[in-house]
């Protein structure tokens, strides 16, 4: 087994057809398939299923990638920061955000460290806290930024941001709400929410329960993008951090009224693997993200609330 071999495979379960994997390889399709064969051989699984949508990695090929992904992906980081200059900062970096990061402060992020550090590729994706902290823990991320748990994680972490999740709703909406609305308060008032099992609902399901508030919880949607825009064409409200809304907050169109007895907050952290140390990459990532956060809640203070 070699680093070719590996990258061919890499190349084929990432592509799900061997025409495509072999042209990323810049090879010819039986070069690709024969050396395929002999990682099969090697490892005596076999890695790949041809069926009509291509080829389809089997149980053994998923798992072999999960292993084989970060170990490539450090070894390529670790080729491109040797050749580069001492100064530059350069490297590969692969991140997973929450939603309502994504919606927020990624493309601000993005385009600053693009714009400051042009050595550092990123790779980003979104999903739900649990899925990034399996996939950090697995080596398939970096790091990822997600809401704190009640539960212990055993992954080190990093606090980045802890603030308000506010309610939500359309600034003209016509309903004379108190400021700052009680959470008992909140019973009977149309919500639109996350679905259960994610990060925000299940901070403001516990939190529920703790005050035996039932919730009149009206649709349950994931994309924070989506639920403002129902709350923009309906009457509907939702509790959602500032952060997630901080855009409509500044043009006027939604209105936040603060959460209290008690307050509802969430606490937003970086997780890593222990065993692959933070590069400077990912730090400065994480720094210019952390401002980032900081300047979009503050949003909060900035236009106040309702």
């Amino acid at each position: 087994m070699d680093l070719r071999q590996l990258n061919y495979f890499l190349s084929l379960y990432e592509e799900g057809s061997t025409t495509r994997a072999a042209r990323r390889m810049n090879v010819v399709q039986p070069a690709l398939s024969m050396q395929i064969s002999k990682l099969e051989d090697e490892f005596g699984q076999k890695l790949f299923e041809r069926s009509s949508q291509g080829m389809t990695p089997t149980p053994a090929g998923v798992l072999a990638y999960q292993l084989f992904s970060p170990l490539l992906r450090d070894i390529a980081d670790a080729k491109r920061r040797v050749a580069s200059s001492s100064d530059e900062i350069s490297g590969r970096i692969a991140v997973g955000v929450v939603a309502s990061v994504t919606t927020s402060v990624l493309a601000s992020t993005l385009a600053i460290v693009s714009r400051q550090y042009p050595g550092v590729e990123v790779s980003a994706c979104d999903g739900y806290s649990t899925t990034h902290i399996d996939q950090v823990r697995g080596g398939m991320l970096d790091f990822a930024i997600v809401n704190k748990m009640r539960r212990r994680l055993e992954l080190p972490s990093i606090d980045l941001l802890h603030e308000e999740m506010v309610l939500v709703a359309k600034a003209d909406s016509g309903r004379d709400l108190p400021s700052p609305v009680l959470f008992r308060n909140l019973a009977g008032l149309p919500l639109v929410l996350p679905s259960k099992g994610t990060g925000l609902r299940t901070i403001i399901d516990d939190i529920a329960d703790e005050e035996n508030v039932a919730l009149s919880i009206r649709l349950e949607v994931d994309a924070v993008t989506a639920i403002e825009g129902l709350i923009r064409q309906s009457n509907l409200l939702s509790m959602l951090p500032a952060i997630a809304v901080h855009r409509s907050l500044q043009d006027g169109s939604l209105r936040a009224h603060r959460i209290v007895a008690p307050r509802v907050t969430r606490q937003l952290i970086c997780v890593h693997n222990p065993r692959r140390p933070l590069s400077e990459a990912s730090r400065l990532f994480i720094e210019v993200m952390t401002r980032e956060l900081a300047a979009a809640a503050d949003v909060l203070e900035d236009y106040g609330s309702a």
